[in-house]
């Protein structure tokens, strides 16, 4: 066993063996659902980047930045990570104060319905059940790419790397063992770039070579790839379809089950608006790095095939052996993390929101819940063995799914006093069928549609208009105005005037990050690359004006902004007046 499989089998060994010593205190029903509700910061910053952070951003995103996408992907970025700011401060926080043990849970008990349960349950089946074969299939092919073993072998190994201590310690193990596997990827994905930028003549030399660079013109400029079989026709259309994915994306990581319920496992809500303002600055600088080694790699190896393995053949190839084992271990645990996240949320959608056994005891419930568990690995693991393995094309058909269905929805169940339930659940299910509809259709080649009329955006849209009209034609009952008034109650802990400050400090950092991450790039990446493409003089102008220095600007001020919302919000939120002050 060489230095690379053997990182793998020991850090899966460490993974399995703390998850089943968690498992060991999960002696209730909330242990095992939501960690007992007591997650500190870090872990439930931990449990954020891991569970969004799979084997999709080192394989399919690296190697659509190695194709000449780099800019899309980056600018994309920050316009995503918005959705932590939205998300943990107009719904996850609102979501924690119901003290569910899921988010589809959340969804029935404010709309008091048993049918909008079962729907939101149902598409966590369904679209968290394929990101989690997805993601199996992912870690699968790496350890085939790096050792002797086929893939039925090690789709076998890695399922029964995850699935051994989640049925075991549910939540509990999880969010111990992502935040393990976070400080694993997260520091190794960091320092990737260092190693292979060196192996390529250092930084600033990887610049000026990739500014002309002539297998792929274009692969790190503002405007993208521009040779004759380019994905879009024109630099415009690839910034729409950044700026749409971003949205989406941004949407997604605010409700999907496996961000928001995050939530539902931290200890107050200011763990909650900390960890979600961390997690902006840690993934603007963990998927920029990322992003960007796939330039660099092609340098190396501008023919690697297909370019889901570039991150792979850098490991094996332009990394010291320690690091490169380091790495491929970091992406089999993001691998590993999302699956045991997406594990649990599979199975308690079908255990407590599917099956209704609510009047059951906690230790009737927590046993159906680890057979369920199983049952759902199992399912997965057959799905895996026949299904064709596409870890872009699969995650990104499911993942964006929640922003059309679950959206609208889950900011209206807080903020809106008019959503009905008919309007909630005619709205889930319109943008259900429409972007599952619309997706299909273009998937299969069977339409054509402008960029302007992604998916994403046909079901958020027809979602929302659904929710509204429906809404207007019933009546909101006063058992579900009674339950929204109770969210708006905020808890007493809100009141702590040191732990607000503190809190309030993040927004602040962030928006420092923002102004900071735009003057590094102008320094490392626009006034470099405008020098080797002519642009600039050495004796002119610090930097030029360029679709690279927009880039810059607007890549900061998205985290700027962010941080400037957050601390609105902050403000204005904690200030409000509560029952429970």
């Amino acid at each position: 066993m060489d230095a690379y499989a053997l990182a793998i089998v020991i850090s899966v060994f460490v993974y399995v063996a703390i998850g089943n010593y968690a498992g060991r205190r999960v002696k209730h029903l909330d242990d095992y659902f939501v960690a007992g509700r007591r997650a500190p910061t870090f872990m439930i910053l931990g449990t954020l980047v891991a569970s969004v952070v799979g084997t999709n951003s080192f394989l399919g995103d690296v190697g659509m930045a190695y194709d000449g996408y780099a800019a899309a992907l980056i600018i994309s970025v920050p316009m995503t990570l918005t959705g932590y700011v939205l998300g943990a401060l107009l719904f996850g926080r609102y979501l924690r104060r119901a003290r569910t043990a899921t988010v589809a849970e959340y969804f029935g008990k404010r709309f008091n319905s048993r049918r909008v349960r079962a729907f939101a349950a149902i598409t966590v089946v369904i679209g968290v059940g394929g990101y989690l074969m997805t993601v199996t299939q992912g870690a699968a092919m790496v350890i085939t790419w790096i050792t002797d073993i086929t893939y039925l072998p090690a789709l076998v190994a890695v399922w029964l790397g995850y699935t051994t201590f989640t049925i075991y310690s549910g939540s509990r193990g999880v969010v111990i063992t992502d935040t393990l596997m976070f400080m694993l990827f997260g520091t190794i994905g960091i320092l990737a770039l260092s190693f292979i930028a060196d192996s390529a003549g250092g930084w600033f030399e990887s610049v000026r070579i990739l500014a002309d660079f002539e297998p792929r013109p274009g692969i790190i400029g503002a405007e993208g790839y521009r040779g004759d079989d380019a994905l879009w026709d024109a630099p415009i259309d690839m910034w729409v379809w950044a700026t749409i994915i971003g949205f989406a994306w941004a949407l997604v990581v605010a409700v999907s089950p496996w961000q928001s319920s995050r939530y539902l496992m931290a200890r107050d809500e200011h763990v909650i608006v900390r960890s979600a303002c961390m997690a902006v600055i840690v993934l603007s600088i963990l998927w920029t790095l990322i992003y960007i080694s796939g330039p660099v790699i092609a340098i190396l190896n501008p023919d690697v095939e297909p370019s889901n393995n570039a991150m792979i053949w850098a490991a094996l190839n332009a990394m010291p052996t320690f690091f490169g084992a380091m790495l491929l271990a970091g992406i089999v645990s993001a691998g590993l993390s999302s699956a045991s996240t997406f594990l649990t949320l599979v199975g308690f959608a079908i255990s407590n929101d599917v099956i209704d056994e609510s009047r059951a005891s906690d230790a009737h419930r927590l046993k159906v819940s680890r057979i369920t568990i199983l049952l759902v690995g199992v399912v997965t693991l057959v799905l895996a063995m026949f299904v064709p393995p596409d870890v872009y094309w699969i995650t990104n058909f499911v993942g964006p799914m929640f922003a059309a269905v679950w959206g609208p929805v889950a900011f209206m169940s807080v903020w809106s006093k008019r959503i009905t339930e008919g309007g909630a659940f005619w709205g889930m299910v319109a943008g259900f069928v429409s972007f599952v509809g619309s997706r299909a259709l273009v998937t299969f080649d069977l339409v054509t549609l402008p960029a302007i009329l992604n998916p994403i955006l046909v079901g958020f849209v027809i979602s929302l208009v659904t929710a509204i009209l429906v809404s207007r034609l019933t009546s909101v009952t006063a058992a579900e105005a009674d339950y929204r008034d109770a969210l708006h109650d905020a808890p007493a802990e809100l009141a702590d005037g040191n732990a607000a400050r503190a809190t309030l400090r993040w927004p602040t950092v962030m928006m420092g990050w923002g102004i900071a991450s735009t003057l590094i790039l102008l320094v490392v990446y626009v006034r470099p690359y405008q020098l080797a493409t002519g642009l600039l003089s050495p004796d002119g102008p610090f930097v030029a004006f360029s679709g690279e220095l927009l880039f810059a600007i607007a890549f900061g001020g998205y985290i700027f902004v962010a941080g400037a919302l957050a601390r609105f919000f902050i403000l204005r939120l904690d200030r409000e007046p509560s029952r429970s002050r």
